[in-house]
C-alpha cells in the first residue's frame, strides 16, 4: 500500500511524536540522519524543534508520509535560503523513511512527491532546485542519483561518525528548469 503524502500537516503532539520516533528508529537503524546510535527521541527533541521553529517562522515545511495505518513512516524538511542572492533554491533536509517500510520503493515515492512539491506548491513557484547533503560511505549518494540528483560537491572527511571514522560530505542538486 503506498505512502499519503501531506505538505505543511498541522503540528500537534501526534506528529511531532510521530517523527521523533521515526527518527530515533531510522538512526538506531543506521540511517545518516544527524545521530549516531544508539539515540533516543529526547535526544533527538532539540533538532526536532529547531526544525518545528522553522515551520512557525515560515522558513522550513514539512512533507510527511503516513503508512496504511496512518502514522509517520516518511519525512522530508524543506528549507528555504534566507540569503538574498540564494532564494531562487531550497535545502532538503532529514530525508527519511521507516526501516520497516524500506525495500518498498517508499524512497523513491518520498523523492517524487519532494520533487513535486518543489515544482508545484504554494511558495515554491521560484524555485529553480533542491539542494541536499549526505553522508558518504553509506552508499545513499547512489540513491539520490537515482532519483536525478547529481553530486556538485565534496568535503573530505567532514564528519565524524566516531573517532578514526570520518566520512565525506555530499551536496547534491536537482535542476528543476
Amino acid at each position: 500500500m503506498p505512502l499519503t503524502f501531506q505538505l505543511d500537516p498541522p503540528v500537534d503532539a501526534a506528529l511531532r511524536d510521530g517523527v521523533l520516533a521515526l527518527w530515533a528508529d531510522v538512526s538506531n537503524a543506521g540511517g545518516a540522519v544527524g545521530f549516531v546510535p544508539p539515540v533516543t527521541p529526547e535526544e533527538i527533541r532539540p533538532a526536532l524543534l529547531r526544525h518545528l521553529v522553522g515551520m512557525a517562522e515560515g522558513g522550513t515545511r514539512l512533507l510527511v508520509g503516513r503508512d496504511e495505518r496512518g502514522e509517520v513512516a516518511a519525512t522530508a524538511f524543506f528549507t528555504h535560503n534566507s540569503h538574498p542572492l540564494m532564494t531562487h533554491w531550497v535545502w532538503l533536509y532529514t530525508v527519511m523513511v521507516h526501516p520497516r517500510h524500506q525495500g518498498k520503493g517508499y524512497g523513491r515515492d518520498l523523492m517524487a512527491a519532494a520533487e513535486e512539491a518543489a515544482r508545484t506548491a504554494e511558495g515554491f513557484e521560484h524555485i529553480e532546485a533542491v539542494r541536499l547533503t549526505c553522508r558518504g560511505g553509506t552508499g545513499v549518494d547512489a540513491f539520490y542519483a537515482r532519483a536525478g540528483y547529481k553530486e556538485v560537491g565534496r568535503v573530505p572527511a567532514a564528519i565524524r561518525v566516531a573517532p578514526g571514522d570520518d566520512r565525506d560530505d555530499i551536496v547534491m542538486l536537482l535542476r528543476l528548469t
